[in-house]
């Protein structure tokens, strides 16, 4: 299993996706875009996941990566291939596939619960978690449903926290790869969206959640042995 990895900004990268990677011997390419990496090819992969980042999705004026990263996302759902969205990848998808992204009434900011939708398997993957589990949040921006998208998760903050388009689609405004590396790190770069909100944690709750970060460590393995399956 060939996987892509698409990072918006240096202190963002695969955490635990990587080590997942290289426990079942899978190769993992990271095209850095902030570097102005040219952007894979999709012949020489199988998945494409698209990481976070602290920008829009609406910010094409900004990063003139945003426009080929979106038309990369249409064709590799068109091609049949692996695609995973995490927080702004998961907006990207969306954005991606025509639906809106737009400021969320409240940032989403530490570790809360995420409750799956009622309802029939819709996604094989996905409907492996627990109908409630606790990830990490660090939004503030959220979307509509792309057409023919299925919600398969929401928070109290947040309708839609995870949508999937057909077995091979699948975007997660959540994080479940998050270490206690890389959230230092987003702490270190992202001071600014600390400010206190109602469903905002300060650095301390965030960085000292050792269990959760094993548990959803956990549940993305699930999650990707399921969804490579």
């Amino acid at each position: 299993m060939r996987i892509a990895c698409l990072q918006h900004v240096p202190f963002e990268g695969p955490a635990a996706i990587g080590a997942w990677a290289a426990a079942h011997h899978h190769p993992i390419s990271i095209t850095h875009l902030f570097a102005n990496e040219p952007l894979p090819g999709l012949g020489g992969i199988d998945w494409l996941v698209i990481l976070g980042g602290p920008m829009s999705v609406n910010d094409e004026a900004h990063f003139d990566w945003l426009r080929p990263e979106k038309d990369l996302i249409r064709h590799a759902i068109e091609k049949g291939k692996h695609v995973l969205g995490i927080c702004l990848g998961a907006q990207l998808i969306a954005a991606a596939l025509g639906a809106r992204v737009y400021p969320a009434s409240e940032r989403e900011i530490g570790w809360f619960p995420v409750r799956r939708t009622p309802g029939p398997v819709r996604h094989p993957a996905f409907d492996s978690l627990p109908s409630t589990f606790t990830a990490l949040h660090w939004h503030g921006e959220t979307f509509d449903l792309p057409a023919g998208a299925a919600c398969l998760a929401r928070s109290q903050a947040c309708m839609h926290q995870a949508f999937s388009l057909n077995p091979r689609v699948l975007g997660l405004q959540f994080h479940l790869e998050s270490t206690p590396e890389s959230v230092e790190a987003l702490v270190q770069n992202c001071p600014a969206d600390l400010a206190p909100g109602p469903f905002v944690q300060d650095a301390p709750a965030l960085l000292s959640a050792h269990a959760h970060f094993r548990n959803a460590n956990l549940l993305l393995a699930t999650l990707l042995d399921k969804f490579c399956a």
